[in-house]
């Protein structure tokens, strides 16, 4: 088991040439805030994923609170969502003075599991609000037939989930709301950044003017035009735009995103031919019928019964071998602001903590070589066979 000379960063970004001479571009144009840039990026976009509406925001948690607005949740309402995910999806619903309600995910494939969210539907229930976990699709028919039978909206948290498709569909098209993340380590990124999608035009408009301060028209419109044209404040807006800058990243981050899907489906087939005999690990299961992985993040499974090592001292085994990994997620409600707060704790979502407690995001990306996931494998291997039971 040999060292690695540098460090391999885990989710570092793919830039090309493409996006340095349009942030040039952008930069030499004076043109920085929200402008003809955006509304390029949101134009590829739209035809990318196939909603009729679109809006950049300056980051998934922003588009999240915006589309949790414009359905009107607020103080009183009921938000159901999964513990396994960042902590931006619930922060947001609490935002808006709502409660969030977790339920449990299912131990085949960590998403949301729909038989646990019909048990926990009440008369405050406003929205079902499912994570696209590493890029895998959830079970969006089930959960869409009980949002229909109790006439609840559903807001998908697609941050990870990009390529996704489901039943003939990319997510982005799927539920009421969609909300995507362009993160610095995401599939697409932008450094921070995200975008709203929908086929709903009343709430698009209505988006589009809470993200920049509630004003009745954007800075790129209002200054860009030939005649001028007051502003008007029509509601208590926020600061949630996205930049030019941040665009002119995004514009060529899309136009090879399927060009690097290709290359992140090699490594992840690399991994699971390389990790399939060892019983001490549980890989990301296949795909289910119908549906595309984005395959955002690659996440094994300990199975610690089988090691002398928990999951932790595994990560700094890896960093030992100058290998970069991440936990995708420590369950929310074992925060100690949400234990705090609404009384969760241990034990409440066993499925999650199980996962919680076990799970290693290894390297995956199209920056990548052949020779990084190599390295990655021969590490994963040596700690594995070194600290079996």
């Amino acid at each position: 088991m040999k060292k690695r000379k540098n460090f391999l960063v885990f989710g570092k970004p793919y830039i090309g040439e493409e996006e340095i001479s349009e942030v040039v571009d952008t930069l030499r144009s004076g043109w920085w805030g929200t402008g003809p840039k955006v509304e390029r990026f949101e134009n590829k976009f739209r035809e990318y994923i196939g909603s009729q509406f679109v809006d950049a925001v300056s980051s998934a948690t922003a588009g999240l609170h915006l589309a949790l607005k414009v359905l009107g949740v607020g103080p009183g309402d009921e938000v159901i969502t999964t513990p396994m995910t960042f902590c931006s999806t619930v922060n947001v619903i609490i935002h808006c003075g709502a409660k969030p309600v977790f339920v449990d995910i299912d131990i085949d494939d960590w998403n949301i599991d729909p038989r646990e969210v019909e048990k926990k539907i009440t008369k405050r229930t406003k929205v079902i609000l499912p994570v696209h976990l590493h890029g895998r699709p959830c079970k969006m028919n089930e959960i869409l037939s009980l949002a229909s039978e109790h006439e609840l909206y559903v807001v998908g948290d697609a941050a990870h989930a990009i390529e996704a498709e489901y039943q003939g569909s990319k997510v982005g098209n799927l539920g009421d709301i969609a909300v995507f993340s362009f993160y610095v380590t995401k599939n697409l990124a932008t450094g921070e950044g995200g975008m709203v999608t929908t086929n709903n035009p009343l709430w698009a408009r209505k988006i589009k003017i809470m993200s920049l301060h509630g004003l009745s028209r954007d800075a790129y419109k209002r200054y860009s035009a030939k005649v001028f044209k007051h502003y008007r404040v029509l509601v208590p807006g926020f600061k949630y735009n996205m930049t030019d800058i941040q665009a002119s990243i995004g514009i060529h981050q899309l136009a090879r995103i399927e060009e690097n899907s290709k290359i992140r489906k090699k490594y992840w087939q690399m991994y699971n031919n390389a990790l399939k005999d060892f019983p001490e690990l549980v890989l990301p299961k296949s795909e289910a019928e119908g549906t595309y992985h984005a395959r955002h993040l690659y996440a094994i499974l300990l199975r610690l019964e089988r090691l002398e090592i928990t999951r932790d001292k595994f990560i700094n085994k890896l960093i030992e071998m100058n290998i970069g990994s991440g936990v995708h997620f420590y369950p929310v409600h074992l925060h100690p602001f949400y234990k705090e707060s609404f009384g969760f704790k241990r034990g409440d979502f066993p499925n999650a903590e199980f996962v919680g407690e076990r799970t290693v995001s290894l390297p995956l990306g199209a920056n990548l070589t052949d020779k990084d996931i190599n390295d990655v494998i021969e590490a994963v291997r040596g700690i594995i066979k070194k600290n079996r039971k």
